[in-house]
């Protein structure tokens, strides 16, 4: 309970952080949207999580998406001090797993690319920043301190750490500090058991 409650703490200062919005924090917890929509994916991540209630957390996701705009499945894992700004359009699928202190704006797409029956979405590491429209798809790694740009498209190929994304599709701009321009790497070889089938993606 405690460690929720840090969370959930950190996910108010993040608004803070990042939003010159939030003028204080009764404004933050009365009107900001993406943060009920955040707390709220916490409970239902909890009942199909640790209690792994049937049903009922899907319906709490649905009724989340009629509230904020944002459709969060309650099975993803989402890490401390997350914000969404804005946040209308903004899709995070089942099996998505995304870092601490990370930053997405409206209209994020975290999908999948329906080749994969397990682990089908991206992995998003710490102090990551996702630009407004961009998508991402299948079970791709995003490593640490990433900045990817509105409106790029990555489809089975993994980001290292340290870089900046743009375009569709993403291409590396910056590395490390240093400015460059280079394809994406391919996505980790997998072996998919259930369908039998083995990819390079």
């Amino acid at each position: 309970m405690i460690s929720m409650e840090l969370t959930i703490i950190s996910d108010i200062k993040a608004i803070k952080k990042n939003d010159p919005a939030a003028k204080n924090i009764f404004e933050t917890l009365l009107c900001c949207t993406t943060l009920h929509a955040v707390l709220i994916h916490r409970f239902a991540h909890f009942l199909h999580k640790k209690l792994r209630i049937p049903v009922l957390p899907r319906f709490i996701s649905a009724l989340n998406r009629f509230w904020s705009g944002i459709e969060i499945h309650p099975g993803a894992k989402i890490g401390r001090g997350f914000f969404i700004d804005h946040g209308t359009g903004v899709v995070i699928g089942e099996t998505a797993e995304i870092g601490n202190n990370c930053v997405l704006f409206h209209g994020v797409t975290l999908g999948g690319t329906g080749h994969w029956k397990d682990k089908r979405h991206p992995t998003i590491g710490d102090n990551v920043l996702i630009g407004a429209n961009a998508t991402l798809l299948g079970p791709i790694t995003i490593g640490e301190n990433v900045k990817i740009g509105a409106t790029s498209v990555i489809i089975n190929r993994d980001v290292p750490a340290n870089c900046t994304v743009v375009g569709a599709p993403g291409r590396i701009v910056k590395e490390n500090g240093m400015h460059t321009n280079r394809l994406l790497p391919l996505a980790h070889y997998k072996h998919d058991n259930e369908m039998g089938i083995e990819y390079h993606i």
